[in-house]
């Protein structure tokens, strides 16, 4: 009986031997493309119906096959499947099976086909429904190019091998739920015009999507990656969720385009969106990875978080075996980025870098925001030992200030060592590596938008640094501020620091109980005289009193007396109050100095302690 044949289109000649049935010099020079049929001059298709019987008898499970370019029939293929059905498992058994360029009319129904060599279905196209689940392949499998007109299932297909989909064409809904990619996965350029489901999925190897297009539902639900998942250049035109996924290595997102509204959960060593695109609001919830957000356009908010628990989906927990790190999360990079419409909440901001982004005062960073803390221990600045005072502080201050020092280059894997600055990824450069100008920048915009929170007591790091990169910086800030600000510093830490200031007060006051009891207070009190006149020729008689001068005694200066007299003076000065006690001339000068400079530094203590309980 005949098999009624597709119509094949018109196209350039293959390289392999083919059938060239229905060919015209006209209108197809090429006529069929299918290859000859070994021992025939005719495809699988265009044999005749004894020679077609005679070489599906001879065929036997596991036989190579070679069907390139023949166009197949739904009857015709299960012919070809059911001379290859192992009796023992009653499944399609494949060696090689070549179907390179070939066209599949109805349904393809290779579900539960085991192909144990190689297999090409590169260019071939399913105008019907194409079933590959349950499939096994063994050696790699290449669909590049390949075209799928109706639905494409996969679901629980095993790919040992690598596996190949580049630039393929799935126009209906696909399936890939539960498959298995031991090897590598390619699906480059592909495109997705129905949904797409990878739900459980696993891929052993590296999986590329990179410029892949997925213009509906994209389901990742539950992923597993164990290598790097490469999706840079996607689309995702209308996905409303994407993951759960759980990724081993990187998940690189950089310049994918998120065309709708969308919540991304991604659990991964690394999360790259340097160049992403999102058109519309989104919410990425990420666990243990380190976050690279370059560059990234945000057209509307966009929220980063950390997320507390593993995620789950309708199967359950996510399973996070494949992480071995720090339950944490690290931004590393803001660079570039319009932060008017970024949030970041719950995260570490150690190593994040902050140069060149826009309107960073607009930024909002809420939940537990980790920062790089100075370096502890003493240190020694030439023979002076030193102590940094703890803070909160910017990768940049870090990268500049092991720049100044000198420090050589850290080991990449290495951890930060707590007693060092932070050296930067472009470390000893100094033309690649901000100055002080450009940091005290950062620390401004960052502080305004704490203040703008009404965190005030979280600004008040950022204010600390961007006085100490304004005091450290010799291009944009005039010496006789930078004086001002060494000053500022050294007696109260730029008005944060409440020990500094009341240590300072506290020596002041004892300078002056010192001074004053050496120098201020007189032997004893004076006593008033008086003397009288007498005009001649009268009896009037004028008194004019006087006082005495205080004078310092000569001897017993320190004594417990002469102690309370002087503490009095002095804890009168601190609040501008006169104590009325009698002093020397040069007390009266260590008074009127002491009612200037104690008082400003209680003032200073007073400010330091606002600034750290203000609300």
């Amino acid at each position: 009986m005949s098999t009624a044949l597709p119509t094949t289109p018109r196209m350039a000649a293959p390289y392999w031997p083919h059938c060239a049935h229905g060919a015209d010099p006209a209108t197809d020079p090429v006529g069929c493309p299918g290859i000859h049929v070994p021992g025939h001059t005719d495809c699988l298709a265009h044999l005749n119906d004894a020679d077609r019987t005679t070489y599906l008898v001879s065929l036997a499970p596991g036989t190579h096959v070679d069907h390139r370019g023949t166009p197949f029939t739904q009857d015709l293929l299960s012919q070809l499947l059911a001379a290859l059905t192992d009796p023992t498992t009653q499944l399609p058994h494949f060696g090689d099976a070549w179907f390179g360029g070939a066209q599949f009319t109805g349904d393809a129904r290779f579900d539960g086909a085991q192909f144990t060599g190689r297999t090409g279905f590169d260019g071939a196209r399913f105008t019907g429904n194409a079933w590959f689940g349950g499939a096994q392949f063994t050696g790699n499998a290449q669909f590049e190019r390949a075209q799928f007109t109706g639905r494409a299932m996969f679901n629980r297909t095993q790919f040992t091998g690598d596996a190949w989909f580049v630039e393929a064409l799935f126009t209906s809904n696909v399936w890939f739920v539960g498959a298995q990619f031991t090897g590598n996965a390619g699906f480059g350029r592909a495109q997705f015009t129905g949904r797409a489901w990878f739900g459980r999925a696993q891929f052993s190897g590296d999986a590329g999507f990179r410029g892949a297009q997925f213009s509906g539902d994209a389901g990742f639900d539950g992923a597993q990656f164990s290598g790097d998942a490469w999706f840079d250049g996607a689309q995702f035109l209308t996905a409303g969720k994407w993951g759960p996924v759980v990724c081993g290595g990187r998940v690189d997102l950089s310049g994918v385009v998120f065309g709708e509204p969308v919540t991304l959960e991604i659990a991964a060593s690394a999360v790259s969106c340097v160049r992403t695109r999102w058109e519309s609001t989104a919410t990425v919830r990420v666990r243990r990875a380190e976050v690279d957000l370059s560059y990234a356009v945000l057209a509307a908010p966009v929220a980063v978080t950390a997320h507390p628990t593993p995620f789950t989906t309708d199967n359950g927990i996510v399973d996070e075996s494949l992480l071995t790190g720090p339950d944490r999360v690290r931004v590393t990079s803001v660079q570039g980025v319009d932060a008017a419409h970024l949030v970041l909440t719950d995260s570490d901001l150690s190593d994040c870098l902050f140069s060149g982004a826009f309107h960073l005062d607009q930024l909002r960073l809420e939940g537990r925001t980790t920062l790089a803390p100075t370096p502890t221990g003493f240190h020694r600045r030439g023979i002076a030992p030193i102590r940094w005072t703890r803070r909160r502080t910017l990768a940049e201050e870090h990268h500049w200030r092991a720049q100044n020092a000198g420090q050589p280059p850290a080991t990449a894997s290495a951890p930060p060592e707590p007693r060092r600055w932070r050296t930067g990824p472009h470390h000893p450069d100094p033309a690649r590596t901000p100055d002080p100008d450009d940091v005290a920048a950062l620390y401004r915009q960052l502080r305004k938008a704490f203040e703008d929170g009404k965190n005030e007591p979280g600004a008040a790091d950022f204010y600390y640094g961007e006085c100490e990169m304004r005091r450290h910086d010799h291009t944009g800030t005039p010496k006789t501020e930078r004086h001002l600000l060494w000053a500022y510093w050294a007696l109260s830490g730029y008005g944060l620091r409440a020990s500094r200031a009341l240590g300072w007060l506290a020596a002041a006051m004892l300078t002056t109980i010192m001074l004053l009891m050496a120098f201020g207070l007189p032997a004893s009190s004076p006593k008033q005289e008086a003397t009288g006149t007498v005009p001649a020729g009268g009896g009037q008689v004028t008194f004019t009193i006087d006082k005495q001068d205080p004078k310092n005694p000569v001897k017993d200066r320190f004594t417990s007396k002469r102690f309370d007299k002087a503490l009095s003076v002095t804890l009168n000065s601190v609040v501008f109050r006169s104590s009325g006690q009698d002093l020397t001339t040069t007390g009266t000068y260590i008074e009127m100095t002491s009612r200037i400079l104690e008082p400003a530094l209680l003032a200073l203590a007073v400010l330091a302690i606002r600034g750290r309980i203000k609300r």
